[in-house]
């Protein structure tokens, strides 16, 4: 089937859900592909909070964990095991498109899923412990260029990942090879927290959301937040941005769900819906807002446009630090 039809099946389908009720998933699961307290986990307790809030579905959905490759471990087995299981919703991040233009989800890409809705965008951030010498980005940056293998970064992923990416553009701002920084590879912020809390790192490379109950518990503080101006948020006002320290970096983490690639246009067009009201409701903004999750509201054909515009996005930025040909 083309993309014109599978549109208008897609209308038709929607139309027929205005018309009569769809029945609700069976089973319904949210797969968060890390281990438990980072984005991903925050993105999937988010909807199963707001989807009972809102009674949309009559029943929990139960959230599951699947680490491996950031996203990749979890992709692979919905779109090559679990295609048509629509009760399945898996959690995405702007994380997820930047692996998939680099290829790093193996013999699948963008296309290979069926994607569902964005409900929210965090900021990457630069953590460090509340007691740790390093006071500004600057103040990092010196002690990279006078030795980078003595500043060990937690970073979700290995080379080429999005808070690999965060440290890349930093680097490259200040005139340091990327390749010269010392990384540890972690699966997600939960781990970054983790292991940052426990002297195992200097520096986390993470999101801001991630990040919050940490900084508001006193352990973390944040060296810069990369948002194009300064969060309105009482907790966050005093985060200085990247960009006001003059390194011009800007990093939107957006967060969704994407469904399985055979999942019918029936059932896809239920979690449509459904999140098309969840996403306009006042009590799912106050859920969102708790999170530390910023306002960013995307469904169907508009979500898979933007998807595809950013991997290929992604890949331009790729190619520019020599992680792909």
């Amino acid at each position: 089937m083309n993309l014109s039809m599978r549109k208008i099946a897609l209308a038709a389908s929607v139309l027929l859900f205005t018309g009569q009720a769809l029945a609700e998933p069976k089973r319904p699961e949210c797969i968060a592909p890390a281990s438990p307290g980072g984005g991903f986990d925050l993105t999937c307790k988010l909807a199963q909070s707001a989807l009972i809030n809102e009674k949309l579905l009559t029943k929990p959905m139960r959230v599951t964990y699947m680490p491996g490759g950031v996203g990749a471990v979890a992709y692979n087995a919905v779109v090559a095991q679990r295609p048509a299981d629509a009760g399945t919703l898996v959690a995405w991040s702007s994380g997820s498109l930047l692996n998939l233009a680099q290829g790093k989800f193996g013999r699948f890409d963008e296309s290979n899923v069926r994607w569902l809705a964005a409900v929210g965008t965090s900021y990457g951030a630069i953590a460090v412990k509340s007691d740790s010498p390093y006071k500004t980005l600057d103040d990092l940056v010196k002690a990279l260029k006078k030795d980078p293998s003595k500043v060990v970064i937690g970073s979700g992923g290995t080379v080429g990942s999005q808070d690999w990416m965060q440290t890349a553009l930093i680097a490259k701002a200040a005139g340091i090879n990327p390749r010269d920084l010392r990384y540890v590879a972690l699966e997600g912020g939960g781990e970054i927290a983790t292991a940052l809390l426990g002297g195992h790192i200097q520096v986390g490379s993470t999101d801001i959301s991630d990040s919050m109950p940490h900084i508001l518990s006193g352990d973390m503080r944040l060296l810069a937040v990369f948002s194009d101006k300064r969060l309105d948020e009482p907790e966050m006002k005093d985060i200085p941005t990247a960009r006001e320290q003059g390194y011009d970096i800007v990093w939107p983490v957006v967060r969704g769900f994407y469904l399985g690639p055979k999942v019918s246009d029936e059932d896809y067009a239920w979690w449509k819906a459904a999140f098309d009201k969840l996403l306009a409701s006042e009590d799912f903004a106050k859920l969102r807002d708790q999170r530390e999750l910023f306002p960013f509201a995307m469904t169907g054909p508009e979500l898979d446009t933007y998807v595809k515009k950013q991997v290929a996005d992604y890949k331009v930025l790729a190619k520019e630090f020599g992680l792909i040909q």
